[in-house]
């Protein structure tokens, strides 16, 4: 079986003989049912074979849909004059690449339909292109952008700056009023089209670059698109069944433990309230490829303008996930605000994991083990700067863990602790400082994803701080800043933590730890058994 990574051209796909999971019924349905689109997923998620897919429809390449679910749908298969243009492969950090990148599509399209003498702005430029293209095919015209949000996430809360009639301005702010001037197009050449599709990570509030034009149906969260791109449990169990066999030989279990691996490792994002789990697709193909259960999709790219917005909210990561939220908090993003939390949804680093009927409000948190390894690590270097490498330090509380060597583990996390630096620690007033190490020892513990971990678990008298389960045994950990393990320990009791487990077989632990802020580490560690 041949995987596509990599490959977003649907002619080269169908005609090297890739696999290729059939989406084409969506695909009929979405161009007959509407006209103007914007379509909202993480990065290669499938947005640019989509795009590409579109794209052979509308110039009429049956050939290459022959066998697949629209070509009993399509009876017509007519041609339309297609206009692509795709964001991705550009630096928009450097000043007049945006400008340049669409004068130079505007340009090539005039050399085929003519330029106006009236035309100034590349918008009108546009438009006048699309009215000859009109004219000349008798056809309406198809309009398809990839990425369109790139030339703003490159630059966005960044410094960057241009001098624009001798003023200077945010780069950010410039590129993003070119594209507001250049998708206006689509309101004045509104006769001229007959589909139109955005794709991109974010969609920005309306008061941003689409405000220029006809508002776009924002199929982002519709049930009936949800797995536009995305294979679903279904798709994986039907395409790929004899890959799932290898692997499983290779991971020494049945088809269906592996189907669980890969389920927990790349599964559960869900795009609208209906809930139909989807599968990251790069991940998956590159698993399948590879034979490898590693993080893909996260290590393809950094997601540095996510960190840029969290190193100055005020809310930590902490703090938002495992929330409800309604839809007005992270679906529309202003990109004037600093709240990181849609752009975290929309950039897929949470997903959707519960719907509220009642009430309309949504559960966030981590689609995945890839994700939630990634994101928190990431966040965590950033956040706590330590000297020692963290991806060693987990695997190595992992194996304390496991092996119930509390005393190794005790000195895994004094050496750890010590290594962050005063200046990241030494936070102002009591309450920063409480807030420090309550968030320190959320990332460390949501690190240690091989095994069942509970930070704050609400319980019937209390919250406890953490709580570990293993296939042999529980932790429950209490921790205190300035005060005492005993104090802990007593929490512990007093608040009954370890009753929902009385009935359990594994061996249960309690573990009072002190911190002190005046060294930032470890000062007490008592273990109760």
């Amino acid at each position: 079986m041949k995987y596509p990574i990599g490959i977003q051209s649907f002619p080269q796909l169908i005609e090297d003989g890739y696999v290729y999971v059939d989406k084409t019924d969506l695909i009929y349905s979405l161009v007959k049912e509407g006209k103007i689109y914007f379509l909202s997923r993480p990065r290669r998620f499938g947005k640019s074979l989509l795009v590409s897919t579109l794209k052979c429809y509308f110039e009429g390449r049956k050939d290459l849909f022959k066998g697949l679910a629209i070509d009993k749908l399509e009876t017509d298969w007519a041609e339309y004059p297609v206009f692509h243009l795709d964001f991705n492969g550009d630096n928009f950090t450097q000043t007049g690449i945006l400008e340049k990148k669409i004068e130079g599509r505007i340009a090539a399209w005039e050399l085929e339909y003519g330029k106006g003498t009236t035309t100034e702005t590349l918008g009108d430029r546009f438009a006048y292109v699309l009215s000859q293209a009109h004219k000349r095919h008798g056809r309406r015209c198809v309009v398809l952008i990839d990425e369109y949000d790139k030339p703003i996430l490159d630059v966005l809360d960044t410094s960057y700056k241009i001098r624009i009639d001798g003023e200077e301005r945010l780069l950010e702010d410039w590129n993003r009023e070119v594209l507001k001037a250049f998708y206006s197009v689509f309101k004045a050449a509104d006769d001229d089209l007959q589909f139109v599709l955005l794709t991109g990570v974010t969609k920005f509030s309306q008061v941003s670059v689409f405000s220029g034009f006809n508002q776009p149906n924002d199929i982002s969260m519709d049930g009936r698109y949800e797995a536009l791109c995305g294979i679903t449990q279904e798709e994986l169990e039907r395409y790929f069944a004899e890959p799932i066999e290898a692997f499983a030989k290779r991971y020494r279990t049945t088809p269906e433990g592996m189907r669980e691996k890969l389920k927990s490792q790349y599964d559960g994002y869900h795009f609208s309230d209906r809930l139909t789990d989807v599968y990251n697709p790069f991940s998956l193909l590159n698993a399948f490829s590879k034979l490898q259960l590693r993080d893909f999709w996260f290590s393809s790219g950094t997601p540095s303008y996510l960190i840029r917005l969290l190193n100055h909210t005020e809310e930590n990561l902490n703090e938002l996930t495992g929330r409800y939220y309604g839809p007005e908090q992270f679906i529309d993003y202003k990109a004037d605000v600093e709240k990181p939390l849609p752009m975290i949804y929309q950039s897929g680093y949470l997903t959707i994991k519960d719907y509220d009927w009642e009430y309309n409000r949504f559960l966030l948190d981590f689609p995945n083990n890839e994700v939630k390894n990634g994101f928190v690590s990431l966040v965590a270097s950033d956040y706590l700067k330590p000297r020692e490498d963290m991806s060693g330090w987990v695997i190595d509380v992992v194996k304390s863990l496991k092996g119930c060597d509390l005393e190794q583990l005790r000195r895994l996390f004094t050496s750890f602790l010590s290594g962050i630096p005063y200046t990241m620690r030494g936070k102002k007033g009591e309450a920063e400082t409480e807030r420090f190490f309550h968030y320190t020892f959320y990332l460390i513990f949501r690190l240690v994803s091989v095994y069942t971990v509970y930070t704050e678990k609400e319980q019937s008298q209390g919250r406890s701080d953490c709580i570990v389960e293993t296939d042999s045994y529980v932790y429950i950990f209490e921790f205190k800043r300035d005060g005492s393990a005993d104090d802990a320990l007593a929490q512990i009791e007093a608040k009954g933590y370890a009753r929902p487990y009385e009935g359990d077989p594994r061996k249960l632990y309690k573990i009072g730890v002190n911190f002190s802020s005046k060294t930032g580490t470890v000062e007490e560690w008592k273990v109760r058994g």
